[in-house]
C-alpha cells in the first residue's frame, strides 16, 4: 500500500500574486506526483485553503487537481485546519466533500469518532481550531473505542503538540501528547510547519511540514515545501518529496549609520541579476533618517529578471525620534505621565496592558500565533482566566 501525506497547503495564502500562484502550483505537482506514483489514496491534514472561502481562481483550479485524482481513482481523505475551519460551519471544502471529490474523515458523536474505511484501512480524526481550541476536543475524546479497534488505523490531526513544539512556538498552547489515542500505525499530522517524525505508541507520528512555505521567515529557512510518500510493507516508510519551483535567495544588509540613498545604492551595487528568483532584502541597523525614505521602487526597478522581490525590514530603525522635544527629563516617563492623569485608573494595570499591547508580530509568527499570544496575555493581565 501507498499513500500520499500532504498538510498545511495554505492554497491562495501569500497576498503577493506571484507567491499565490506558487502555493496553487505546488499543489498541483504534488497531485502530479501522486498520480504518477499510483498512490492509493491521499490524505490532506488541514489547511488546504488558506481561509474558509478562498478565492474562485484558487477554487478553480484546485478543483481542477482534485478531479484529476478522482479521474484515477485515488480518494481524497481530509480534516479542516485553524484556517479552513469556520465557526459557522461554512467551509468550501464541504462543497468539494458535497462534490465527491474528498471526504471528511471527521465524524464525531458524543465524543466518539467513528472511522472511514479505504479497503482495509480505517482513518478518523480531529480538526483543527483557531486559538488552539482544538486541545478541548482531545481532552474530551472517548479514546477506548478508537484504541481498542482492530486493523490498520490512521489519526488525522491539525494541532502543535506540547512535548514536540519548536523553541519559537514556546509561548503557545499546544495539545499533550497524552491526550492522543494509542494503538494507531500512523499519524498524519498538520498545522506545526515543520518536517518532522517520531515513533508514538504502536506507529508513526509525522508532520510533513507545509507545501509551500507560509511566510518569509519560512522561504529563508525552508527555501522549497513538500510532502510525504508513505509506503507501508513490513514497515512504514517514509519518502519526502521536494517541490522545488523557484529558488530563494536572501541579501543581508547592515545599514546602521547609513542614509536612505546611501542603503539604495548599497542594495543596487550587491543585487543586480536575480534570474527568475525569489529575492529577499533583509535590512537590518539603525539608519539616517527613516525606512519610509528608501526609494524601493527605484531599487526594484534595478534588479533584473526577478519573480518576486520581498524585503523584510522588522529588525530596520530610523532616527526619526531624536528631533522629538518633550518637558519630562526622561523619556521613558512620557508613558507614566500620561497615564497619571487617569488617576481613577489602575497605574500599574495600564503600565502592563501598555507592555502587551506594545509587542510587535515576529516576522516568522503567523497572524493566528501572534492574536493567541496577545489574547492570553491580556487576559492574564486582566485577570480574566
Amino acid at each position: 500500500m501507498k499513500f500520499a501525506h500532504l498538510a498545511d497547503c495554505h492554497v491562495g495564502g501569500w497576498k503577493e500574486e506571484n507567491l499565490k500562484e506558487l502555493t496553487i502550483q505546488s499543489f498541483e505537482r504534488a497531485i502530479e506526483i501522486s498520480i504518477n506514483e499510483k498512490v492509493d489514496f491521499v490524505l490532506i491534514s488541514g489547511d488546504l485553503f488558506d481561509n474558509a472561502m478562498p478565492p474562485i481562481d484558487i477554487l478553480k483550479r484546485t478543483t481542477h487537481a482534485l478531479r484529476l485524482l478522482k479521474e484515477n481513482n485515488i480518494p481524497v481523505y481530509v480534516i479542516h485546519g485553524s484556517h479552513d475551519y469556520s465557526i459557522s460551519g461554512k467551509t468550501m471544502l464541504d462543497v468539494l466533500e458535497k462534490a465527491g471529490l474528498m471526504e471528511n474523515v471527521y465524524k464525531i458523536t458524543e465524543n466518539k469518532l467513528e472511522f472511514t474505511k479505504y479497503k482495509d484501512i480505517k482513518i478518523t480524526g480531529l480538526i483543527g481550531k483557531r486559538n488552539s481550541l482544538e486541545i478541548e476536543d482531545f481532552q474530551n475524546l472517548n479514546l477506548k473505542e478508537l484504541e481498542s479497534e482492530p486493523g490498520f488505523k490512521i489519526f488525522m490531526f491539525h494541532t502543535g503538540i506540547e512535548e514536540f513544539k519548536p523553541t519559537d512556538l514556546k509561548e503557545i498552547k499546544c495539545t499533550s501528547l497524552g491526550l492522543f489515542p494509542k494503538n494507531f500505525n500512523y499519524y498524519a499530522g498538520g498545522h506545526i510547519h515543520y518536517i518532522f517524525n517520531t515513533k508514538f505508541s504502536d506507529g508513526l507520528l509525522v508532520y510533513p511540514g507545509p507545501l509551500y512555505p507560509n511566510n518569509i521567515k519560512e522561504l529563508e529557512q525552508m527555501k522549497h515545501g513538500g510532502f510525504y510518500i508513505v509506503n507501508v510493507g513490513d514497515d512504514i516508510v517514509l519518502d519526502y518529496r521536494d517541490i522545488k519551483i523557484k529558488e530563494v535567495q536572501t541579501f543581508n544588509f547592515r545599514v546602521d549609520n547609513k542614509t536612505p540613498e546611501e542603503i539604495q545604492n548599497l542594495i543596487i551595487e550587491n543585487v543586480k541579476e536575480a534570474e527568475n528568483k525569489i529575492i529577499i532584502l533583509r535590512i537590518e541597523g539603525k539608519m539616517k533618517g527613516q525606512p519610509s525614505q528608501i526609494d524601493f521602487k527605484k531599487v526594484y526597478s534595478n534588479i533584473n529578471n526577478a519573480y518576486v522581490i520581498l524585503k523584510a525590514t522588522s529588525k530596520l530603525e530610523g532616527d526619526q525620534f531624536k528631533a522629538l522635544e518633550v518637558n519630562i527629563d526622561d523619556s521613558k516617563d512620557i508613558e507614566t505621565s500620561i497615564i497619571r492623569n487617569y488617576k481613577e485608573l489602575d497605574e500599574e494595570l495600564l503600565k502592563k496592558l501598555i507592555q502587551v499591547l506594545d509587542k510587535e508580530k515576529d516576522e516568522g509568527e503567523r497572524v493566528s500565533d501572534f492574536e493567541s499570544t496577545i489574547i492570553k496575555e491580556t487576559t492574564n493581565v486582566l485577570g480574566l482566566e
